[in-house]
């Protein structure tokens, strides 16, 4: 089997349930007529999906003609290609995600087996979810309350909340000093969710890296007796010395890894002892693959894996694949709960989501294909679809 085609395309809407959601996929095509899809991230706002639709076509001159059973060495291939471009770095390394998952996805149906199987076998069939959640009307703790039961109630074992966005207090738009009457109120936040869901629902909270480094280490210290899951990102990503001071000065958990790639940036983490819970966003951190090396690694120094993610059905499931098959693995994020047509964008076992639980799917490859017609409907700002 040889590849002979690399297609790229963004799909999305900028709309209130959605948030904006944007989602570039690629597919890859063979002699054979099998075709594989995969889903990387799009960077946010500011990349919008096209930058990373660019680098995944200019590296289609590197796979044609290429064995696609030869994951792990097209996988080198390109990195490798890219190293003095940016390889390990978006947006390179968000197009070889995609085009990794991709190569699985069609190995996957040459073999008819789900991808899980070429990673070993799986450890369980369930991958538990929890809920990232938003505020309603106003971001007052009966407010977060009020949302966490709604999430509690359609089945989430642990939920999730932004506390660096509520505007109360904040010294201005670049300071991420955390005065006292913002700290006054993020801690109530807290307290409020708490309050609401009891001690035997898990409960994450997010800065977005948003905090300094004394703001970080007041907070997470003010949030012990609360017992949470994870505190996320108190620092930016960038200076891990940083995070290790935060994680040594309190018994709150510190998760990251939203804004880290590949195995060699995690191994910074655990070699710095800056983090309890790791959480690559599997759409974007290099790939299937990548992925479970990322796993293993984190296994071998305890701790575990609970992956952030944005992603389509699609990308979801390609995640699901890689934690169903690592013994490490905690809770998936669900970014999607508003967004009313995520689940018809993809076709493939129905519901995706129920309970609180996504299902990996047993069809072969990655067991979940983009609805053409209606991912036509949903290009992003006049893309074409895989032309």
């Amino acid at each position: 089997m040889k590849i002979t085609d690399l297609q790229a395309c963004v799909i999305g809407r900028q709309e209130p349930d959605s948030g904006g959601s944007v989602w570039t996929f690629v597919r890859v095509y063979t002699d054979e007529g099998i075709v594989g899809t995969g889903e990387c991230n799009s960077g946010g706002p500011g990349f919008s999906g096209f930058a990373i639709k660019h680098a995944i076509l200019a590296l289609k001159e590197l796979l044609i003609g290429e064995d696609p059973f030869n994951i792990n060495m097209l996988y080198e291939k390109i990195r490798r290609a890219g190293r003095y471009g940016g390889a390990s770095s978006a947006p390179l390394i968000f197009a070889l995600t995609g085009i990794d998952n991709a190569l699985h996805d069609i190995v996957g149906k040459a073999l008819g087996v789900p991808v899980y199987q070429l990673l070993g076998g799986k450890f369980r069939d369930d991958i538990r979810l929890y809920a990232d959640c938003h505020f309603g009307e106003d971001d007052s703790p009966a407010s977060f309350g009020e949302k966490a039961l709604e999430a509690v109630a359609e089945g989430y074992g642990a939920v999730k909340f932004d506390v660096d966005y509520t505007g109360h207090g904040k010294l201005d738009a670049f300071n991420w000093t955390v005065g006292a009457q913002e700290m006054s109120h993020i801690i109530g936040l807290v307290q409020g969710v708490r309050e609401a869901i009891g001690y035997e629902i898990d409960l994450a909270i997010d800065c977005h890296g948003h905090f300094d480094l004394p703001s970080a280490i007041t907070f997470a210290r003010a949030l012990e007796p609360l017992r949470l899951m994870w505190l996320e990102e108190p620092v930016p990503a960038e200076n891990v010395d940083a995070l290790a001071q935060v994680r040594a000065s309190t018994s709150t958990i510190i998760c990251t890894g939203e804004n880290q790639y590949t195995r060699f940036e995690f191994m910074e983490l655990f070699d710095k002892k800056a983090v309890d819970v790791i959480m690559p966003d599997l759409a974007k951190a290099g790939g299937i693959a990548e992925a479970k090396r990322i796993a293993d690694l984190a296994d071998a120094h305890y701790i575990p894996i609970a992956p952030h993610n944005v992603s389509s059905p699609l990308g979801m499931m390609a995640a699901c694949h890689v934690l169903a098959a690592v013994p490490n693995f905690l809770f998936l994020e669900f970014h999607a709960r508003g967004i009313s047509w995520w689940s018809d964008l993809c076709d493939g076992e129905k519901p995706f989501v129920e309970n609180g639980i996504m299902t990996v799917s047993e069809k072969p490859g990655i067991g979940v294909e983009l609805n053409d017609k209606v991912a036509q409907s949903l290009l992003w700002n006049g893309d074409s679809y895989f032309d």
